[in-house]
């Protein structure tokens, strides 16, 4: 498609297009830096970079298209919203811009200065009107996994339209049943949307196509387990991130060929990095496009990453919904109950206690053959931030070596970082 034809859907989305060109042009030089200038990597990244080149082109394209005839877009900015019932309204799923620091000023006349990262920047994406995808959805689905994000979506609903989602923060039979009647206020609100009622098929339906997408990834992240590394943590991340932007059906099948061309590698003993390099495992806040910060530190400190604990990482595809069991389900009440069993292991820092997440990064840690882990939130992440000091501590236990960062999206620390990271590594290799 012609770059004058793309102009054009911008303008008609009311895109600043002054401050949107200057973004991707901000965002090319960015992923040239840190993508392209990789060495070894696999002939299937050529799909992720094709992604990422037409993640403000063809892909909003994609979803105009899916506007015209007549279906619903979706944004959000949380694992917990379930794209099963989305998919099963036949609407279209998107992530929403949130992973570089954009119109910081103006969002911070609508949430407080000392507000994470991520939160600023959706608020500010949205002000200085340079993501498409906010502009393209019919409606944004908040969440209630933080306070922060609670009071932004008060502001937020001013310039969007906003459904909320409750999320329980303990895991008691009463939170079991308040998220099973919010899957079902959920599904109640799309069919009003949409004008579609949902009904077993279309469940299943959902249920088959984001179950094939987690698996894809979770078939990624066992063969990470080999050594020499035969991804890069860069790309792992980048796989992560395009799988809340692209068709799902599209991605899956992507990411089947790239884990065939893995195989293909490991037979042959190749990698991204010697074998014997130091592995880390990143833990903590999610990393949103274009937040590739810490894996890029990381990885030119002589170290590869293995894994990525986190939103956009194995929280989001580590649990199924049970394909058994809803083969025989016959009744919505029972695939309802099967979503909220799903969603219900979920181990979000806004859990209170959250056990669960300290028992699967020690787990991850072992699995992975990663020799340390390095925690990562935003600063100002009270959740995450908390939780660093529990993860440590059950790491310890395990005898593996820990390093906790608290960081934003800014460069100004990248040298501080590499200084810290690099130590890390060294003793790692001691």
């Amino acid at each position: 498609m012609a770059e004058s034809a793309y102009k054009e859907m911008w303008e008609k989305l009311n895109l600043d297009i002054d401050a949107h060109e200057g973004l991707l042009e901000v965002l090319g030089k960015f992923y040239g830096d840190i993508y392209l200038s990789q060495q070894g990597r696999l002939q299937g990244a050529e799909y992720l970079d094709f992604v990422l080149s037409e993640v403000h082109g063809l892909r909003i394209k994609e979803l105009q298209d899916a506007k015209a005839q007549g279906r619903k877009i979706i944004g959000s900015f949380c694992v917990f919203v379930p794209e099963e019932l989305t998919l099963a309204a036949d609407a279209v799923h998107v992530g929403l811009c949130s992973g570089a620091d954009a119109g910081t000023e103006m969002a911070e006349t609508m949430v407080p200065r000392n507000t994470c990262a991520l939160i600023k920047s959706f608020v500010g994406f949205k002000l200085a009107k340079i993501c498409p995808f906010t502009e393209s959805c019919d409606v944004v689905v908040g969440e209630t996994t933080c306070d922060g994000k609670k009071k932004a979506y008060e502001a937020f609903a001013e310039h969007v339209n906003m459904y909320i989602m409750e999320v329980p923060q303990q895991k008691n039979a009463c939170d079991h049943d308040l998220l099973r009647a919010e899957m079902k206020r959920y599904m109640e609100e799309l069919e009003k949307l949409t004008g579609k009622t949902i009904g077993v098929d279309d469940i299943k339906k959902g249920i088959a196509i984001a179950n094939g997408k987690r698996k894809a990834i979770q078939g990624l992240n066992a063969l990470r387990k080999a050594d020499p590394a035969p991804i890069s943590g860069r790309d792992a991340l980048l796989i992560n991130q395009i799988s809340f932007y692209d068709d799902p059906v599209r991605f899956t099948a992507k990411i089947n060929e790239l884990c065939d061309e893995i195989e293909a590698r490991i037979e042959k003993g190749e990698g991204v990095a010697p074998k014997g390099t130091p592995r880390l495992l990143l833990a903590g806040c999610p990393m949103a496009v274009p937040n590739w910060k810490l894996p890029y530190i990381v990885e030119g400190s002589g170290a590869v990453v293995v894994g990525e604990e986190s939103c956009i990482g194995s929280r989001n595809i580590r649990d199924l919904v049970d394909e058994d069991a809803t083969a025989k389900a016959t009744t919505v009440d029972e695939l309802l109950d099967l979503l909220t069993d799903r969603y219900m292991k979920i181990d979000c820092a806004c859990f209170t206690p959250n056990d669960e997440r300290l028992d699967n990064i020690a787990d991850m840690a072992e699995e992975l053959g990663a020799q340390g882990v390095i925690h990562y939130a935003l600063l100002f992440c009270q959740p995450y931030s908390h939780e660093a000091f529990k993860v440590d501590k059950t790491l310890q236990a395990k005898g593996v070596p820990m390093l906790a960062i608290e960081t934003d999206y800014g460069m100004e620390d990248v040298e501080q970082l590499k200084t810290r990271i690099e130590a890390f590594v060294e003793t790692l290799e001691s």
